[in-house]
């Protein structure tokens, strides 16, 4: 039976991972300047997407996008069952289907299209997400690091691979989607902090990077390490100005999920604060946000996170709390 904490925390991650993508909403595909020509050095709160915004023009303030959507159907498949990668394929195919209908631009990124697409030609599920290198996999990955428990690192990662290997079936994009998986399993768990959370991701990274098909990138563990270290201690605009010149914050795995890592380590001890810096950012800022709200929410709870700010999300219907309570009954 999990423990109040554990439901906690659980409760923490979706929500963490909610409240950074809603956060990043406005402030995705723009670039650091022009973040703080209109908002200034940081984020104060959810944003309305500005508009001529390439694909979030007239999203309202606390939105969420596809880095939540497409969590919350990956929960729900984790629920259900073993993940069947034909019937994760298919339901990306229909939940892109809706969003089109309902006029929304942010729909499937590169690697996940081209990976469904093959599997519905045809191609074997293994086979179809051998180019998929983005952060795909590791921004919707949350639901399989509530339901895994950290203390076998390996099955934790087996069971990264078969959530993902349909869209992002390469070495780099597991790894990346390990990190982010082991981070929340370990806070979950009670682990310890953000730099013992991040120890764990590191170690994930590395059996991910063991994994899938073989593609050419910086190592991600390695990568984790070094952006860490780099803004540690420094002033959150500082570390926002680091992190988007010198980690990056491209759909790169080995860019997106450092960046995570690093906002964590600027802002080790506040959530909220993490994904404002993180949907500050520029680039694919809020996947990063989604990612770092996720594991810091894992290691804080969902008490961390102000109030209104739940309820921002709460009031999109989404039943995270609901979704937690089950991974987390799933848990071994």
């Amino acid at each position: 039976m999990p423990s109040g904490q554990e439901t906690d925390r659980a409760r923490g991650a979706l929500y963490g991972l909610a409240i950074g993508d809603a956060l990043g909403m406005p402030t995705q595909l723009l670039s650091r300047r022009q973040i703080t020509r209109r908002w200034g050095p940081l984020l104060s709160g959810f944003e309305p997407a500005p508009p001529g915004h390439p694909i979030a023009a007239g999203m309202p303030a606390g939105a969420v996008t596809d880095d939540t959507e497409q969590a919350v159907l990956l929960g729900r498949l984790l629920v259900a069952g073993p993940v069947d990668p034909r019937e994760l394929a298919a339901a990306l195919v229909a939940w892109e289907h809706g969003m089109a209908e309902r006029g929304s631009l942010d729909l499937l990124g590169p690697s996940t299209r081209r990976a469904v697409a093959a599997v519905l030609a045809g191609t074997p599920p293994e086979e179809a997400g051998v180019h998929g290198d983005t952060n795909g996999a590791a921004m919707r990955i949350t639901p399989v690091g509530i339901k895994a428990a950290p203390d076998n690192p390996r099955a934790l990662v087996d069971a990264v691979q078969e959530a993902s290997l349909v869209t992002h079936n390469t070495s780099v994009a597991l790894a990346g989607a390990a990190a982010v998986a082991a981070a929340v399993s370990a806070g979950i768990s009670g682990t310890g902090g953000v730099a013992a959370v991040t120890e764990a991701a590191v170690g994930a990274a590395r059996l991910g990077a063991e994994r899938g098909h073989w593609v050419a990138g910086a190592d991600v563990a390695a990568r984790i390490r070094w952006a860490t270290g780099l803004v540690a201690g420094l002033p959150p605009a500082e570390a926002a100005e680091a992190i988007y010149s010198l980690v990056g914050t491209s759909l790169a795995t080995q860019e997106s999920v450092p960046a995570a890592f690093a906002v964590l380590s600027a802002v080790p001890d506040d959530p909220w604060q993490a994904c404002l810096l993180a949907a500050s950012l520029g680039g694919d800022c809020d996947t990063i946000a989604a990612m770092a709200g996720a594991v810091g929410g894992a290691v804080h709870g969902l008490a961390a996170f102000p109030a209104h700010a739940v309820k921002v999300i709460d009031a999109q219907g989404l039943a995270l709390a609901d979704l937690a309570d089950s991974l987390l009954e799933l848990r071994q």
